[in-house]
């Protein structure tokens, strides 16, 4: 009989439960390690990880500041700044490259190839960012913008302009993409226009799209500055100046017209000029823009002699008559010969030396003044020195001390050679004749503002007295003398005196080491004789002939219109224009020296100008007191009365006394207090 089967659940069940116990624990663990993993994210790292999100959603953006305007004295811009579009494209959102490249090319002038191939040089590259075209026109964005692309993105900047063109280039400058000055006072008082950037936070989604932003503090604009230009005087200066150069083929000029009381710079012209709203070309070297009236010093030949003669009537006894012996057009010196270029002279008075622009009469003055004395005034009207103006790259000149003087030096210096000097130097040297005796520094700007608050300028000091008010007047009467019969007939005005002194320095070849055929012709002066408003100092660099030929006509014709703007007084009755245009200057009278020694003079003008009497026998000294330099001396030079000008600031005392008669011979004495 066979036994009954017995059958056993084996292990399957069994199996199964292990299984899933098995399962369990995995999952438990599983489970754990996510749990433990969420605490340390979660928890023990929330504040690394929360900073770090923040930092790859949140980013801090710039907000430019207003860029500040330039305007000239009477409100006209000559800079400013405009908001405009720039556009930019996240590559990697582009559908298409090829697509993106012919729809940008065409509407913002740029090539399609060259497009494409950015864009796909950022797409390789993985950039999130590509500037396609910064600061487009207007027609250009409203184009883009009609088409509604979304991938297609602006940003708004700020484009710089000039509104007149190169007028002043040299002292405004220019900027750069980034709207920071690169030149002129753009760069020189970048942080005072530039004003102070504000900040954003700007939250963004994982493509770097903005989602929301919020200002954390305001950007503060720049400042808005008031030059002391008048764009009026400033054209002439220009326009006068770059007929001269390119008529005469000199290789660059300048032209500096200046207040002789407040130090204001009226006009500042350089040329060649260029565009300051252009980037220069890579062509260019650069030379364009160097500010030939402030950066580039040269040799200022005869007008350094009113630096001679002034010293000599502070510190000899030396006076306008004084005869001075001039040997005959010939002066040996040790190691050197000065000889006189065609006319040798005798005796002269030192009146006579100046008007004949005379070599050997400069030299034996300087003598007479002494090394010491010399170099001492040499300093005091400013030369060896900035002139502090906030304008980059200004020289100082070169002026060196006595003990590195040679043999010759004394006679040198004496007649402008061994000294270097810019235009504006110049300016500042011939106002100290013109205003009595004070050493006034330039000033480029007349008033700060930010939008229409007031920012406070920081006072330029009082003006050092350089000459006695007597030896300033002197010099005055003596320059007019230059004007009237001497080298520089050509600076004669017509219904105002003017004075001043010619100048042609031949140029030294450095490499051939000798002077060469060219010169640096100059003429600095000033009008009205007997209360000047204006000076004016003009330099033409690489001149093939003498200051008082070439430059003596652009001072002649900046002058004139610079009387005329300020509504200046005339002190002579009008004349029938008697002077050839700029570019068709014949033969000139008499001829100043060069850096060789020479001189030349001709035919002399005896025409003179003479103070109109009353038939009280004097006109009526009016109440000066209260008033200031400026009103003074236009009441002064519309009565026809010689002021002497003594301080600054307001006049607090005068003689003779107000309602007194003024006899032939006399001057009223004004003194000015603060």
């Amino acid at each position: 009989m066979d036994r009954p089967t017995r059958t056993y659940a084996i292990p399957a069940r069994a199996d199964a439960i292990r299984r899933l116990t098995w399962l369990a624990v995995v999952l438990l663990i599983w489970a754990g390690v996510i749990f433990a993993k969420i605490i340390k994210l979660q928890v023990l790292s929330h504040e690394k990880y929360a900073a770090l999100a923040a930092h790859q959603q949140r980013h801090l953006v710039a907000l430019p500041a207003p860029r500040g305007s330039l305007w000239d004295r009477n409100g006209q811009p000559l800079a400013m700044s405009a908001p405009v579009d720039s556009v930019f494209v996240n590559p990697l959102r582009l559908p298409d490259l090829q697509i993106a490249s012919d729809i940008l090319a065409p509407i913002l002038s740029l090539d399609r190839a060259e497009t494409f191939q950015k864009l796909q040089n950022a797409l390789d590259n993985e950039r999130g960012f590509l500037w396609i075209k910064r600061k487009i026109s207007r027609a250009e964005s409203e184009r883009l913008r009609s088409l509604r692309l979304e991938w297609i993105e602006f940003q708004a900047e700020s484009h710089r302009y000039y509104p007149k063109g190169t007028l002043a280039a040299h002292l405004l400058g220019a900027v750069d993409h980034e709207e920071k000055g690169n030149a002129g006072i753009e760069l020189s008082l970048e942080k005072d226009l530039h004003g102070r950037a504000g900040k954003a936070r700007l939250l963004t989604d994982v493509q770097r799209r903005g989602i929301e932003s919020e200002t954390s503090s305001e950007p503060v604009a720049g400042q808005d500055l008031t030059l002391t230009i008048d764009e009026r005087i400033q054209f002439a200066a220009e326009r006068d100046l770059k007929e001269a150069v390119e008529t005469h083929r000199c290789t660059s000029g300048s032209v500096v017209v200046m207040d002789p009381l407040t130090g204001d710079l009226l006009a500042m012209a350089s040329y060649p000029t260029f565009d300051p709203s252009k980037p220069p070309e890579p062509w260019m070297d650069g030379s364009e823009r160097f500010n030939h009236a402030v950066s580039v010093p040269f040799e200022p030949g005869s007008v350094f002699k009113v630096i001679t003669l002034a010293a000599a009537l502070e510190t000899t006894a030396l006076r306008p008559e004084s005869p001075i012996n001039c040997g005959g057009g010939i002066l040996r010196l040790p190691g050197r010969v000065i000889h006189e270029a065609k006319n040798g002279y005798g005796l002269l008075t030192m009146a006579q030396v100046l008007e004949k622009s005379s070599n050997i009469g400069a030299v034996q003055i300087g003598m007479k003044v002494g090394r010491e004395n010399l170099i001492d005034y040499v300093k005091r009207f400013g030369f060896g020195r900035q002139a502090g103006l906030p304008l980059p790259a200004e020289s100082g000149g070169v002026v060196r001390p006595v003990e590195r003087w040679g043999t010759t030096s004394l006679a040198s210096i004496a007649m402008g050679h061994e000294v270097s000097t810019t235009t504006v130097q110049l300016a500042q040297a011939v106002s100290v004749v013109a205003n009595g005796g004070l050493l006034v520094k330039p000033r480029l700007v007349l008033r700060r503002a930010r939008g229409a608050v007031p920012v406070p300028e920081r006072s330029a000091g009082t003006p050092k007295r350089v000459l006695k008010a007597e030896t300033a007047i002197t010099m005055r009467q003596m320059m007019e003398g230059v004007v009237l019969h001497g080298t520089g007939t050509k600076a004669r005005l017509s219904g105002w005196t003017s004075g001043g002194k010619t100048g042609s320095a031949q140029i030294f070849d450095l490499a051939a080491k000798r002077y060469t055929h060219k010169y640096n012709a100059s003429f600095m002066g000033f009008a009205p004789v007997t209360n000047p408003a204006i000076v004016v100092v003009v330099t033409l660099n690489g001149a093939a002939e003498f200051g008082g030929k070439l430059a003596a006509p652009v001072f002649r014709s900046v002058a004139t219109e610079a009387l005329r703007v300020l509504d200046t007084p005339k002190d002579l009755p009008e004349q029938p224009e008697k002077t050839p245009s700029l570019g068709k200057s014949k033969a000139e009278p008499p001829v100043e020296d060069t850096v060789e020694d020479d001189l030349a003079i001709a035919d002399l003008d005896a025409s003179t100008s003479v103070l109109q009497e009353r038939e009280d026998d004097g006109p009526r000294v009016p109440n000066f007191r209260g008033k200031s330099m400026r009103a003074v001396g236009e009441e002064a030079a519309a009565l026809g009365l010689p002021v002497v000008f003594d301080g600054s600031g307001t006049a607090s005392a005068q003689a003779p006394t107000p309602g007194s008669i003024l006899h032939p011979g006399e001057r009223v004495r004004v003194e000015f207090k603060r």
